[in-house]
């Protein structure tokens, strides 16, 4: 499917967005949708249009959205059950908000999107640089990022720059980096380091870690683990919740969990909170409420780390929030926001370069005086050791925010930002 974003002149009539959703991303390309006013002054989005491929044009910009599916068993709440547009309205989104700044100085916004499995995710990719996408943002996981990376670099040289805009893995901004690509999705050890800086502040500094048995709950434990000895926390315990497999909410009813988890939970030691790496989403649902001693549930349960929250109301996310559920109809979700934030990195790059070609707008992303505003309280920008989006992160309850780290006691040299993650010194990354 492909969105074009083009400008609407201040007096042209706006009516409400299309409320028609194809049976899936890759159906058929779809009747343009008309453009609602946004809340900001800035003027009203773009309108999206369906068109066929083809190269740019002089002042279009040209971007490309895959999402590779996963098959994987399905949430424990149904309530997480992933949405077929996941990610895609926010690349919607993004390209309207292109496109009101873009339309001042003549620039237009396409955005091809694409679904695909594991198997046909590389010939899904090629097809979008052979349309003329030079900048594609990927909704995958670790492995398959890494694999389109190389895949990019094999087919268009330096000529391709992935944004990165879900896959979490420490390794992918440190030994496994890649100089063509950039990580708008935040790391784990950001995410963990954020909720470390809170937990540190509440002076809950005894935690007892609760890990899955795949190996991505293995490396968020890992990453939790770091964040307990860089910020002074003590690790009580590490226990293992093995998944033996089956259907997660028909394989277990509540009084199972009831008599099951605080079994499992009981006899650790002293501790202020019980710290849950579950990626995999197994078993940390069940946590709050049912461990053995009566202590808060934090990470993949309870209070979670995370870039984007459909509760989020400051600086200005009403306004963010209000326009995506005017398009998708459903809240936004943190791959929305990833994806949308991917594309608008983008967006603000084309609008302060020299010109619209692949190595201006490139070189612009990746300078020192970069940065895009986000609905965070202050400017974004790029590390340029590792290529990571320094970025805040929101500290949430399934109803709210309750937090936002880095918290004020956390100071840096540098910027308060790189107190989350990998900072430079301690940096595996050599970019090639």
């Amino acid at each position: 499917m492909t969105l074009t974003g083009a400008a609407i002149p201040a007096s042209a009539p706006v009516s409400p967005p299309s409320t028609a959703q194809p049976a899936s991303p890759l159906a058929a390309p779809v009747a343009p949708a008309a453009a609602s006013q946004p809340a900001n002054p800035a003027g009203a989005p773009a309108a999206a249009a369906s068109s066929n491929a083809k190269l740019p044009t002089a002042g279009e910009i040209r971007a490309g959205v895959l999402r590779v599916d996963t098959p994987t068993l399905p949430p424990a709440s149904r309530l997480d059950l992933p949405p077929p547009d996941l990610g895609l309205v926010g690349a919607e989104l993004a390209t309207r908000d292109n496109a009101t700044t873009g339309g001042f100085l003549g620039q237009t916004f396409t955005t091809e999107t694409a679904t695909a499995t594991p198997q046909d995710a590389v010939a899904k990719l090629e097809r979008l640089i052979d349309g003329g996408s030079a900048f594609i943002v990927v909704m995958a996981d670790d492995a398959q990022t890494l694999a389109l990376a190389d895949a990019a670099r094999a087919k268009a040289g330096d000529k391709v720059l992935i944004l990165n805009a879900l896959a979490e893995g420490d390794d992918l901004r440190g030994d496994d980096c890649r100089a063509n690509v950039i990580h708008v999705a935040a790391s784990r050890a950001m995410k963990s380091d954020a909720l470390a800086q809170f937990l540190m502040w509440k002076r809950w500094g005894k935690w007892y870690l609760v890990e899955g048995s795949h190996p991505r709950d293995k490396a968020l434990a890992a990453a939790y683990a770091r964040a307990a000895t860089k910020f002074g926390a003590k690790l009580v315990e590490t226990r293992e919740f093995t998944d033996t497999g089956g259907g997660r909410r028909t394989d277990t009813g509540y009084v199972q969990i009831q008599q099951q988890m605080p079994v499992f939970t009981q006899r650790a030691p002293g501790h202020d909170v019980l710290v849950a790496a579950d990626e995999a989403g197994t078993f940390a649902p069940y946590l709050p409420y049912q461990t053995w001693d009566a202590r808060p549930v934090v990470g993949s349960a309870g209070l979670t780390p995370v870039t984007w929250h459909p509760a989020a109301e400051a600086w200005g996310g009403t306004q963010l929030q209000t326009r995506f559920e005017a398009l998708a109809h459903r809240p936004m979700r943190e791959a929305d926001y990833q994806v949308w934030l991917a594309l608008r990195l983008l967006g603000e790059a084309a609008s302060r370069a020299p010109s619209t070609d692949f190595a201006a707008l490139r070189d612009r992303l990746l300078g020192p005086q970069f940065e895009v505003g986000a609905f965070k309280g202050q400017k974004l920008t790029i590390r340029d050791w590792d290529h990571q989006l320094r970025q805040p992160i929101l500290l949430a309850t399934p109803a709210i925010v309750a937090s936002v780290s880095p918290q004020d006691q956390y100071l840096h040299q540098t910027s308060a930002l790189d107190t989350l993650g990998i900072d430079r010194p301690e940096s595996t990354c050599k970019l090639k």
